[in-house]
């Protein structure tokens, strides 16, 4: 490295002045209203010099979007103190996909708040322990994510979503201010669903509860060279747990007993489920502490991340109605006859270590990490079932290593990232090493890693379903002939996994028109699946993905065409491994304009969402895992919704009819095998946003 280019890491620059004034200079790309806002700003500030001015708050809005700001962990970790200006657009809100802390494209059993898997292949770039249950990591707040605030006035968000009468959310947050250097803040979420499905005709029989409270406190020293963010979570879960539908004699193909006609399944409240009393609940606290020091300037910070966890998930069902001591519906009773309960409880405690610098050019981070986690697992046995140990605790500590560097000159930049869990013994090593480079509108990732089994993958013993293996190649002290033909099981020796992925994007805005595309190849040796008897298996040989993604937006005046798709080879329904969909996509086309003298902004249109026909993945409830299937394929009808939004000053409003082409061309459809997608309903959603 240059004298000159470190010279400028450990130089720190002039840190932005913040003045009295109503509203705050920020380093941005300002809008008309942000300019003018930026300009009166500078009018008090040298009209202060010579008088004190006194603004009234009858006459000028002092507080606003324009004065609460967003920060986040990673930020901060670049240097940013400033933070971005919260959300407050009209596009993503009746979106459902939004409601939710992962976006993504998602496989469920149907009703909002079910198990669910993310459609489309994502590469994984966790190391180490793993529990490998995250059927419901789409609605849990991911505390490395969270917002932070810098607030000139107390801030308040509100939203509420009803979908009549199936789906409904609810959050409050609330942070403020205490002096400039504090922030402290909550937020409390709550929201359920109702059975689409064998609910009597009761439309209020609760299918999935879930509840999150957060606190977060942000501090700032004076001198600016200490930052710490700290926040507390808890979730709970709740999700009944179907089955699926259970098709009746009359609904056979005819001439055909063994076949059904599944376009006669779509009764919803009058059709039978194949479970009456199974649920599934997954709970999870966290506590996480980021902090910085800045030892010297810019160039030199050091940093600490302190990150503690739980989950625990509990499967229950106390109706198994065994016939001839069998189920109809799992597939087998391995423990107790009388009842179900499958409990695992993961722990998990990390450290992190590490100094990191930055300037306009340079960015650089180096770090260690020791993680210590431990899984207890148990369940009920014999009858009445009484809950013991299933396996032995697993425990242990693990160490990794890892680091980053960026460097960005004009239109080029690159990106380096990388982490190794340190081992002595070679086949064990996990990795994982990242590079991206960009020049104007063009950018290509590379990705390779290579990951262990998750901890579930490994080994399970519960009531339904038993496999796994230990290090000293011991199998659990259960006799093999207990279970079925399915479960019989030969010792396996998993390996680690690989992946290697390479990624290129082109983006551009020309005029109106934004043009974007996404071509990936990704290579996957000794992949770890969940086979047509739910339980994992490990893939011979290696698979191959090639992922095409388009994205075209244009705007013809006030009017909006938006359509995405993507396109996947390499996962099709023959496939022993990953199974996508070939077809993937959306499309939103809405006209969008002020009313009423430029008092209320508008949306108003019509958005689509199409896959193509797939065998989807069935679903296990009481491990918790989406499995392949080869007995049911889900058909590629396309989902209409129609809506309306609004944005009156800090309300936001909107109006859907969801899946308006119900019975167009058929009454239904699936989402998951027997599981149905909910009908045409009418969704309603407010988001209000108080600034003082």
């Amino acid at each position: 490295m240059s004298d000159p280019l470190l010279f400028s890491l450990l130089k720190a620059p002039a840190r932005p002045v913040r003045v009295s004034a109503p509203v705050s200079c920020r380093v941005r790309p300002l809008s008309q209203v942000g300019r003018v806002a930026a300009l009166l700003a500078g009018v008090g500030l040298l009209a202060g010099t010579a008088q004190a001015q006194i603004i009234d708050d009858s006459t000028k809005v002092r507080y606003g979007a324009h004065t609460t700001f967003i920060l986040r962990e990673a930020d901060v970790f670049r240097g940013d103190t400033l933070g971005r200006m919260i959300d407050t657009t009209l596009t993503r809100l009746p979106q459902s996909r939004y409601w939710t802390y992962d976006s993504t494209y998602q496989q469920n059993l149907g009703n909002f708040g079910t198990a669910s898997r993310r459609l489309l292949w994502t590469p994984n770039t966790q190391l180490g322990a793993r529990l490998g249950r995250n059927v419901f990591d789409q609605y849990v707040r991911d505390a490395a994510t969270i917002p932070y605030y810098d607030t000139r006035s107390p801030y308040t968000f509100f939203r509420f979503i009803q979908g009549n009468p199936y789906e409904q959310v609810f959050e409050l947050s609330y942070a403020r201010s205490i002096k400039k250097a504090f922030n402290v803040g909550f937020a409390y979420e709550r929201f359920g669903s109702n059975k689409l499905m064998g609910n009597a005709g009761n439309t209020r029989a609760g299918l999935v509860e879930h509840s999150n409270f957060l606190f977060f406190v942000r501090y700032q020293s004076p001198d600016d060279r200490y930052h710490a963010l700290a926040n507390f979570s808890t979730a709970r879960h709740r999700a009944v747990e179907q089955g699926g539908v259970q098709p009746q004699a009359t609904d056979t193909l005819e001439g055909n007993p063994n076949r059904y006609d599944l376009s006669q399944l779509f009764d919803y409240g009058r059709e039978l489920v194949r479970l009456s009393n199974a649920v599934n609940r997954d709970d999870r606290d966290r506590v996480r502490l980021a902090h910085t020091y800045r030892l010297l300037g810019r160039g030199l910070t050091a940093f600490h991340i302190f990150d503690w966890s739980r989950q625990l998930n509990k499967f229950t069902d106390d109706r198994l109605n065994p016939v001839r001591g069998a189920s109809a519906f799992y597939p087998a009773l391995l423990l107790s006859q009388a009842a179900t309960d499958d409990r695992a409880e993961f722990r998990q405690l990390e450290n992190t270590v590490g100094v990191m610098g930055n300037s306009n050019q340079v960015e650089y981070r180096l770090y260690g990490r020791q993680r210590t986690y431990s899984l207890v697992t148990r369940a009920a046995y014999g009858q009445p079932a009484v809950l013991g140990e299933a396996l032995p605790e697993r425990n242990g500590t693990q160490f990794f290593a890892g680091g980053a560097a960026a460097f960005r000159y004009r239109q080029f930049a690159i990106e380096t990232n990388g982490e190794v869990k340190v081992e002595t013994d070679i086949n064990e090593i996990e990795y994982k090493l990242n590079g991206i480079a960009r020049l104007g509108p063009l950018s290509g990732e590379l990705l390779l890693t290579q990951y262990a089994p998750t901890l579930t993958e490994m080994e399970f013993y519960g009531n339904h379903y038993r496999w796994g293996e230990t290090k000293d190649r011991e199998l659990f002290s259960r006799p093999a002939d207990t279970l079925n033909t399915s479960q019989q099981l030969t010792l396996q020796d998993f390996k680690n996994t690989q992946v290697q992925q390479l990624r290129v994007r082109l983006a551009q805005q020309l005029g109106r028109h934004y043009l974007e595309g996404v071509g990936t190849v990704a290579n996957i040796s000794n992949l770890i699946y969940y086979n047509q008897q739910a339980i994992p298996e490990q893939r011979d040989v290696a698979q191959q993905l090639i992922m095409l993604m388009a994205r075209y937006r244009v705007n013809f005046g006030r009017f909006v065409w938006d359509t995405q798709g993507t396109y996947t080879l390499g996962a099709e329904d023959n496939v022993e491994g990953i199974r996508v969909p070939k077809i993937v996509g959306d499309s939103r086309f809405y006209y969008q304009g002020f009313i009423f003298k430029k008092a209320l902004l508008t949306q108003v249109g019509v958005q689509g969402y199409f896959q193509s026909r797939w065998k989807a993945y069935d679903y296990s409830p009481s491990t918790q895992q989406f499995y392949l299937q080869d007995h049911f394929t889900i058909r590629n009808t396309p989902l209409v919704d129609v809506f309306l939004s609004g944005d009156i000053k800090t309300v936001s409003i909107f109006l859907k009819m969801a899946y308006v082409n119900q019975f167009l061309p058929q009454s239904g459809y699936f989402t998951t095998p027997y599981y149905v997608g909910m009908p045409r309903r009418v969704q309603f959603g407010i988001r209000w946003q108080f600034f003082n």
